[in-house]
């Protein structure tokens, strides 16, 4: 089913509605779903996703690469990472969450929108919402984890927000070197900025990143950008130094 307008306008609108009609705005998102013939936003969500091909997203990062995942709003960034997971999952490969954004009854549910459950996969996937997540922190979590572990960081200013922490590039560049050392995936989500404008590029690109402090993005072995349910992967040799 060919939905009526790009799913960020949706979420625009159920945002207009949830403002004009009082209202909570998961009790919105389910309105313009029902509009578009979904029951609820979230299976609105995952069908919009299906033209992402995680599997061959997958099949593009090899262990010890760095990876920068990014996307305006409601482009389905968060939902990519979690299907990159999923992959690596049915793969027998162990998958790792990092986020303060969701709990893990959310992570769960949209799982299972994806057609995974991640009760099936033998506890190959941890979720970890702590408020201490740092590269400090998840180098420690991940100390055991095995070659070829897909771990996925929502999102990478997460990492920025305390000033307790190190500078956010000292932190990327000590996750670069154990992934590398590692031999892990780590996909990083990122936040666009908002002055970017898809008529003047189909897709955001690194100097869209939004970046409160600077950050050599050189450090990244891959991009991978989102737009209207496609992918642009760049790898090392395309990234600016």
């Amino acid at each position: 089913m060919k939905l009526s307008a790009p799913i960020y306008h949706l979420k625009r609108r159920a945002k207009a509605l949830s403002r004009k009609e009082a209202i909570p705005l998961n009790q919105a998102l389910d309105r313009i779903a029902r509009q578009e013939g979904f029951n609820t936003w979230s299976l609105l969500a995952a069908r919009a996703a299906t033209t992402m091909p995680s599997g061959e997203l997958l099949a593009q990062l090899q262990p010890g690469d760095l990876v920068l995942l990014g996307a305006r709003p409601g482009h389905g960034k968060t939902l990519m990472g979690l299907k990159l997971i999923a992959e690596a999952l049915k793969r027998g490969r162990r998958g790792v969450f990092f986020t303060l954004e969701y709990t893990e009854a959310d992570v769960v549910s949209r799982f299972k929108t994806i057609g995974g459950d991640v009760t099936l996969f033998n506890g190959l996937f941890e979720f970890d919402s702590s408020d201490a997540i740092n590269a400090d922190y998840i180098m420690d979590q991940l100390a055991t984890a095995q070659p070829g572990t897909v771990v996925v960081i929502d999102y990478l200013q997460l990492l920025d927000q305390k000033r307790s922490n190190p500078d956010l590039m000292v932190q990327v560049r000590a996750l670069k070197t154990f992934a590398r050392d590692k031999a892990l995936v780590i996909v990083f989500i990122s936040q666009i900025d908002r002055s970017y404008d898809p008529a003047a590029d189909p897709f955001p690109g690194l100097a869209d990143v939004r970046l409160p402090n600077p950050l050599d993005l050189s450090l990244f072995d891959k991009s991978c950008f989102m737009n209207e349910g496609r992918v642009r992967v760049e790898a090392a040799s395309r990234l600016p130094p």
